[in-house]
Parts: structure tokens; sequence; C-alpha cells
């Protein structure tokens, strides 16, 4: 079945079902039940002896009435299951299965805006279609009981289908939410942070040197002490700055993971992880959050996967990070994130590995030497 991860295949699905409704191939499988059309071919007395022309035209004419009510809505929607309903009506007379085309109009109802007027377009659809069938066919209370019941269930399950894309809908707009106000909570809190570390700082800069220009011509020497106490302060300022904007730049990999597992068990895709490595220094662990925070971005928009897995472990003397997952692969263009990934983890003698196979996934493998776990905080904010 890889041949349904193709690009040429899932991006023919798009643009029948939309993406975003996040149904994968449940439209196509529902569609098996046009095979209750059919049935006279098993038992053909129980059908007119023209039905399979018929049957054929009839289908011919559902299924862009049954892919466009994905896109639809409102008055367009009523209408598309209007429709399905009248052609129902139609074949009935040459084919007793078609109330098939009723049960679908049924499973469309509920996408209405209104959940009671979906109801209402059910119950009316299916009674009008049991009169009609009820006036001229053998075996009609049968036919009639298999509508209400097989098109009621459909109603049902279709409801419960909706609500569920509703609230995933909803979870994923309240994530994003959260997201938004935490990143401007930290800007808020940088902006405190910086301004508390720096405006007294910048106040006692100032102080002695107007103190060190009056004492210019009077006293040399003091002034010459003023501008190296100026120096001493100025220099100081900028280690803090330095370790404040080293906390602000840190993120930790558990923390990441935890986020990752959010953002794509939010969109349906399942997400494990293990994390058994030692403790990292914070920097090359910095490096590994925005690194997985890519890979996971990446699976996220582009790989329509269903499944992701990330592995952080010990490899003899240095470090392994491995991102792999189900989605569609295929050919690899390098940009400004996998170029960013590589920038990072080259501070650390680190290598950053690709492997995407069409159809199969990708898998993206980070090596960490021994050299690099030893890393100083000196040399990464040099090297950065």
């Amino acid at each position: 079945m890889n041949w349904l991860r193709r690009p040429a295949v899932l991006a023919l699905r798009d643009r029948l079902v939309p993406d975003e409704l996040g149904m994968g191939w449940a439209p196509f499988v529902s569609l098996a039940y046009l095979a209750f059309l059919f049935l006279p071919l098993l038992v053909s007395s129980i059908a007119a002896a023209n039905w399979l022309p018929q049957t054929l035209l009839s289908t011919a004419v559902f299924l862009p009435l049954y892919f466009r009510a994905y896109w639809a809505c409102g008055r367009e929607l009523v209408l598309i299951v209007l429709a399905m309903t009248v052609l129902a009506a139609l074949l009935a007379p040459t084919n007793p299965f078609s109330n098939t085309f009723v049960i679908f109009a049924c499973a469309f109802a509920p996408h209405l805006v209104s959940l009671r007027l979906g109801l209402l377009l059910a119950v009316g659809i299916t009674a009008s279609f049991s009169l009609y069938i009820a006036s001229f066919m053998r075996g009609a209370p049968l036919t009639i009981g298999i509508t209400y019941l097989v098109g009621t269930a459909c109603f049902v399950g279709s409801y419960f289908m909706r609500e569920n894309q509703r609230k995933q809908v909803a979870l994923r707009l309240s994530h994003e939410e959260v997201r938004r106000l935490a990143a401007l909570a930290e800007r808020e809190r940088i902006g405190r942070d910086l301004h508390d570390l720096l405006g007294h700082t910048l106040s006692l800069i100032t102080l002695k040197s107007e103190l060190a220009n009056r004492l210019w011509e009077r006293d040399p020497q003091a002034a010459r002490q003023e501008v190296r106490e100026v120096e001493r302060v100025a220099r100081d300022a900028l280690g803090q700055v330095r370790r404040a904007v080293t906390g602000i730049r840190a993120a930790g990999i558990a923390a990441e993971a935890a986020s990752a597992r959010l953002l794509l068990e939010s969109s349906g895709v399942k997400f494990q992880y293990e994390l058994a490595a030692p403790p990292l220094p914070a920097e090359l662990e910095t490096c590994l959050a925005l690194v997985l925070r890519e890979a996971v971005t990446n699976i996220h928009r582009h790989a329509q996967a269903t499944r992701a897995n990330v592995r952080l472990t010990s490899e003899g003397s240095g470090l392994l990070l491995d991102v792999q997952d189900d989605g569609r692969g295929g050919d690899i263009v390098p940009g400004n994130g996998l170029c960013g990934m590589r920038e990072r983890l080259q501070v650390f003698g680190a290598t950053l590995r690709v492997d995407a196979v069409r159809g199969q996934g990708t898998r993206l493998t980070v090596r960490v030497p021994q050299a690099g776990l030893v890393a100083t905080t000196a040399d990464a904010v040099v090297a950065h």
C-alpha cells in the first residue's frame, strides 16, 4: 500500500477532500458502501432488467456530489443532500437498493450549520423517500426499515465525527493561543530583567563618567581611577548580559519533547520519545532542543505522517539523537532550517544526517562526539 503515500496520490486526495478536515482516506473508504447498489448482480430477480446501466449512470452523477459535499456548507450542502435523495428516488423503480444514496445524504446532514436543521433534513428525506418507494415497491417495509435504521446510524456517527473535528480544531487554536501568550509573557520578562540588570549599571557608569570629566584637569590620578572603575563596571555588566542571554536562549530537551508531543498529537500524529542520555551541558542541550524543534515543525507541516519517534541516547562515548516519521519522505531540499541545524551542531563537532525514502518517511540522525559533550560555556558563546 506504499503507493497511497506517493505525493501525486496524496495531492489528488487533498484536491478531492480538504486536508484541513484531517480525515485522511476515510471518505474514500466510505465509498465501499456503494457496493450495495450492485447486489442485484447476485440476485437478478430483485431488480429490473435494465438496472445496471441506470445504476452506473446514477453512481457517476453521485460521485461529484459526494466529493463536493466535503467542501460545501450552508445552502449548497442542503442542495447537495436533496440532490442525493432525488437521485435515489429516480433509481428506486429499477434498483431496490437505491436507498444507499439516502444513507449517504443522512451522513452529510449533520455537517449543516445547525444540528436541528440537519436532523430535520435527515428525517425529512428518509420519510419522503420511504413514502415514495412504498407506493410501488414490493417489500417496501423492509427497505423503509433499513433506510431508517442505517440512515439514523450514519447521521449519529457523522454528528459525533463532526463534533470531534471541531474539538480538535478548538484544541489546536487553544494550543496556539497558549504559545502566543507564553511568548508574550517571556518577552515582558526579558524586558523587565534587562531593565533591572542595566538600569542601575548604566546610571552608575553615567555618574562616574561625569565625575571623571570634572576631575580630569584638577586631579588626573583620581580621574583615571574613575575611568578604570567605569571599565570594571562595564565589563561586569557585559558578563551579566551574556549570562542573561544564555539563560534566555536555553531550552530543555525534555520540555521541547513534551511540547512536540502536544503539537503532533493535536494534529493526529502519534508521538513517542525516549530520553536516556546523561545530563548535558546547557549549551549542547539548548542546541539539541532547537534541532528537535525544527525537525518536529517539519513533520507537522510537511510530512503528512501518522507516527513519529524521538530517541536521545548515549552511543559509545558520544551522543545520538534520532528523529523518525512514517510520512511521505521524498527528496529533501536544503533550506534555512536544515542549514541552521548544521551550523548549530558544528559548534560541538556534531554531524547531521537526513535519510528520506519516498513513501516510507524521513529519519534525522545527529551524532555528538565526546569532545562536544565537554564544550564550555565560553566556547559556545564565542562560537555563536
